[in-house]
């Protein structure tokens, strides 16, 4: 659809020039667009491939967002959400519609809703110089009707201008040339300086979680799936690396989503209209749903392909570990919207929050009470492994603040009290699931608790049998332990039976506990009962 900025309002931006602008074009024109100016080339089985450029991963050092009177005092300010004066933003907004109003290019225009419960679906719009760029967010947000484009009114909107680089960072007290940019008062955004397109999709993220909790909806960095049937919801928390995606994409369980949603008084909803997944080391045998939603539509970021035969070697990371691929929902043929229903679910019956142990002292399943549960919410931990990050040589305890800190603008209290009243309210579990090492430490060389036995402990969360086990209270974390649970080994059940060195476990376990309270301490929490419910040294 191919409109001008006066029928699109788009003057009240300070976008005055703009004669013609490619409204939420298909995904044929789209692609078409991308080849033609070459941003792309189209490989295997017709997907879209691009680079990114310099940037192959967002830029959490050059995130800011304006201290403005309607938001300033709700804000969690510090290293995520930094602060930038309006008189900055107001210059660099300028800079970004001068550029827009002055070239010649086409511009690309999307409109389409950020989550799928109308309740608390939000109209976005997204401003793009590049055709891949509006194909990515064509992907990941829902996509309008067009009978719903008539009277569309943005409730925000992004202005990506990719192009345009802030020469003057360093007198405004900036890090880069590079800005991405929050008035929530004006409810707009401005990129600059980087083509990364994952910046548009956790902008989006980012403000739902500062709109949602205020309407007493919990926005979560999770995964969520449900029974055939529609019934029996689980969500999954978890970093990168700790099973997430694997787990929660289950041959016998429709996905919900795979990685934002919305938890309110109706239920669980999906904030997206499609995935953004990993493909590096990608094969069809171990994630099938992902390899076979490379095709037609979707977009490849930053792989590695023969320019003869355009053939994908997804083993080579030469351009970066960080090589993905966006694609619509129903591309998972065993997700929710793919049967023809809105991606939401009733509310869960099970909280799992995934940790990848590389210390080994973690219970491979503990059960864990409300306030445990906010502790390990608000302490988001997992451990990476030597080798999987420069400089990496040993086990490192690694925190994220609501298993999602760089999106959060509240404070990380605030979405684990939404939690804890959604958990006492409906009865909800939570279960904290190590997918690590148990015995012995990942630098010891020993093996990494086999997918197999993580699913069985997964289906015993989900029908309940793990109701049927004996309990123990683990020494260091004060969870409940199972002690025997399916056939599964019982001595990796309880991480002091796992371990042959007894006073290497609690030397171990010492340490990781005082990572944890050490971590703790940075988000002065004063709320006694969250606090005890941490790990203590016996």
């Amino acid at each position: 659809m191919i409109t001008t900025g006066k029928e699109l309002r788009l003057e009240s931006l300070g976008l005055n020039q703009i004669n013609e602008v490619h409204r939420n074009l298909t995904v044929e024109s789209l692609i078409e667009e991308t080849v033609k100016n070459g941003e792309g080339i189209i490989g295997p089985r017709g997907v879209s491939i691009v680079d990114t450029g310099t940037f192959t991963g967002r830029s959490p050092k050059d995130k800011y967002i304006v201290d403005e009177a309607s938001s300033s005092d709700k804000i969690w300010w510090g290293s995520v959400n930094k602060k930038i004066d309006e008189s900055i933003f107001d210059e660099l907004y300028e800079s970004v519609t001068d550029y827009y109003n002055s070239d010649s290019s086409k511009t690309y225009l999307f409109d389409g809703f950020a989550g799928f419960d109308p309740a608390y679906s939000i109209n976005v719009r997204i401003i793009a110089k590049k055709a891949w760029q509006a194909n990515f967010v064509n992907n990941m947000f829902i996509r309008p009707e067009m009978d719903q484009l008539k009277d569309f009114i943005p409730d925000f909107t992004i202005i990506n201008a990719s192009n345009i680089q802030n020469k003057s960072f360093e007198k405004h007290g900036m890090n880069s040339e590079t800005f991405i940019m929050f008035h929530l008062g004006k409810k707009v955004a401005i990129i600059g300086g980087t083509e990364y397109a994952g910046e548009m999709k956790k902008g989006i993220f980012s403000l739902l979680h500062y709109v949602l909790p205020q309407k007493g909806v919990l926005s979560m960095h999770c995964s969520a799936n449900v029974d055939e049937d529609g019934s029996n919801p689980a969500i999954f928390f978890g970093l990168s690396g700790t099973g997430k995606t694997t787990l929660s994409t289950d041959p016998k369980r429709p996905l919900i989503g795979d990685d934002e949603h919305g938890w309110s008084d109706d239920g669980v909803f999906n904030f997206e209209g499609g995935c953004y997944a990993k493909t590096i080391n990608l094969n069809p045998e171990d994630e099938p749903d992902i390899y076979n939603a490379i095709r037609h539509g979707a977009l490849l970021e930053n792989v590695v392909y023969d320019p003869h035969t355009r053939v994908i070697d997804y083993n080579d990371n030469s351009k970066t570990e960080n090589t993905r691929v966006s694609y619509p929902l129903n591309f998972i043929e065993n997700s929710v919207f793919a049967k023809g229903k809105p991606a939401l679910s009733a509310h869960p019956k099970t909280i799992i929050f995934l940790t990848c142990d590389a210390y080994g002292v973690i219970p491979p399943v503990s059960k864990l009470t409300p306030e445990q549960a906010m502790y390990h919410f608000i302490s988001g931990y997992t451990a990476k492994v030597a080798g999987t990050e420069r400089g990496v040589t040993e086990p490192t305890a690694t925190f994220s603040p609501c298993f999602g800190g760089p999106f959060l603008t509240l404070h990380p209290l605030k979405y684990a009290e939404l939690l804890r009243e959604k958990m006492n309210h409906h009865n909800v579990p939570a279960y904290l699931v190590n997918t690590g090492w148990v015995g012995a430490s990942a630098q010891s060389g020993a093996k990494r608790i086999s997918l197999p036995v993580t699913r069985k402990i997964i289906y015993a969360i989900l029908d309940g049998s793990i109701n049927n086990a004996d309990y123990k209270i683990d020494p260091y974390f004060g969870v409940q332990i199972p002690i025997n649970l399916k056939d599964i080994d019982t001595e990796i059940l309880i991480p002091s039976k796992a371990w042959s060195n007894q006073n290497e476990y609690i030397k171990i376990a010492e340490n990781l506990v005082q990572k944890f309270q050490k971590n703790f301490e940075e988000y002065n929490i004063n709320d006694q009962e969250i606090i005890n419910a941490g790990p203590k040294l016996t």
